[in-house]
């Protein structure tokens, strides 16, 4: 009898621990900081050639999103930015928005603030900062890291130019 009502107490308790703590731990991750990685086709209007001009770029990005240890969120991004100078050797600005459509309704506006772009050994590597503006984590800090490749040869900068690439995002909305 005593072993059944000790049995009884322990299971008690453990069913108001898993009533109480897991919705609060991830009302917490999700709506704050979380990381997203994913893959983007981008487009470039013009093309970049070895002359540097006046560039727009816009990126489809699929993401998927660390919502809390073991748990994922599918998303996708839409990013536009103008560059006031770009080329196949070098982008100058890099800021923009990009809106994340979270795959349970929610989204977010970030708008990226400051960028610094290299190139190295054919790989455009971008760092970007900024902050989430609207909806889901706003007025949290972002940092978004882009390392891509083009589509394209290299020897296409010096005819057609350059009209997209294929690239790996992380987005880190920080806490």
């Amino acid at each position: 009898m005593r072993g059944t009502a000790v049995t009884l107490g322990a299971l008690a308790l453990m069913g108001a621990s898993l009533v109480w703590s897991p919705a609060g731990q991830a009302s917490a991750g999700w709506h704050g900081a979380f990381t997203c990685t994913g893959n983007a086709m981008a487009r470039y209007a013009p093309p970049l050639t070895l002359l540097p001009r006046p560039t727009r770029t816009h990126a489809d990005v699929r993401y998927t999103c660390g919502t809390s240890p073991g748990r994922t969120l599918a998303a996708t991004g839409s990013f536009d930015s103008a560059s006031a100078l770009a080329s196949c050797v070098s982008v100058a600005g890099g800021g923009g928005v990009e809106t994340v459509r979270y795959a349970d309704g929610g989204r977010s506006v970030i708008v990226i603030e400051n960028a610094t772009t290299a190139r190295v050994a054919g790989v455009l590597v971008v760092l970007q900062s900024g902050r989430v503006t609207e909806g889901r984590s706003a007025g949290h800090p972002v940092r978004r890291t882009v390392t891509a490749l083009p589509r394209q040869l290299p020897t296409d900068c010096l005819t057609t130019g350059l009209t997209g690439a294929d690239s790996n995002v992380q987005l880190e909305i920080l806490p």
